[in-house]
């Protein structure tokens, strides 16, 4: 927790700093390197939470530790250049300027997508949490909401309307996602299987013959 806090008392700052400078016009050198300090500690900040799930007891979580972090911060760029397509809409962006935040948002739902896709199919049985009830409903929604929010960030052009719309998609897909992993948490911590299970089949695997 104290890395955490540590992170954002350095994140913050420099994003505050940053956003001051970038809406006054004033202070721009202040603000550069707010805003690389604020880019360097983005992707800590995005992911910390995911190594906080992992270093518990909770199989869904800790099976998926080493690409947790991945789907964390694939979300957080998901979310983020959606939230900058959405702002397309205060009139004031000009045609080009929403680029980096559509490359943003799809290299994103990319990663977030790929590392979910990896670690359901390799912590197996673990896994069943992120395909069932509730936790299934949120991970399948947010699968779809970030192809489609993906597609239509490709296909939106120039228009504004459009590519706030397809933003909102992919802010949507995000929260998605990190609801389904907080109740698939929920779900493999309440069945006993998922935990006595796998402590079997590594028990079998390194007992002698």
């Amino acid at each position: 927790m104290s890395v955490g806090s540590w992170l954002l008392g350095g994140y913050v700052p420099a994003a505050g700093i940053a956003a001051a400078s970038a809406l006054t016009g004033r202070l721009a050198r202040s603000g550069a390197a707010a805003t690389a300090g604020a880019a360097l500690l983005g992707p800590a900040v995005a992911s910390y939470t995911a190594a906080l799930i992992s270093d518990t007891a909770v199989p869904a979580w800790h099976d998926g530790y080493p690409e947790m972090p991945f789907v964390f911060t694939g979300s957080g760029a998901m979310a983020a250049g959606g939230l900058g397509l959405l702002a397309a809409l205060s009139g004031r962006a000009r045609p080009g300027e929403t680029d980096p935040a559509r490359n943003l948002a799809l290299l994103g739902a990319a990663m977030e997508l790929a590392a979910s896709e990896r670690m359901e199919r390799r912590i197996g049985l673990v896994a069943e949490p992120y395909a069932q009830g509730r936790a299934g409903g949120y991970v399948k929604a947010g699968k779809a909401l970030a192809v489609a929010g993906a597609a239509g960030a490709l296909l939106a052009g120039r228009s504004r309307l459009a590519a706030a719309l397809a933003g909102t998609v992919l802010v949507a897909a995000s929260a998605a996602a990190r609801w389904g992993i907080f109740h698939a948490g929920l779900a493999s911590a309440a069945d006993p299987k998922y935990t006595v299970v796998p402590q079997r089949q590594r028990r079998a695997l390194t007992s002698p013959p």
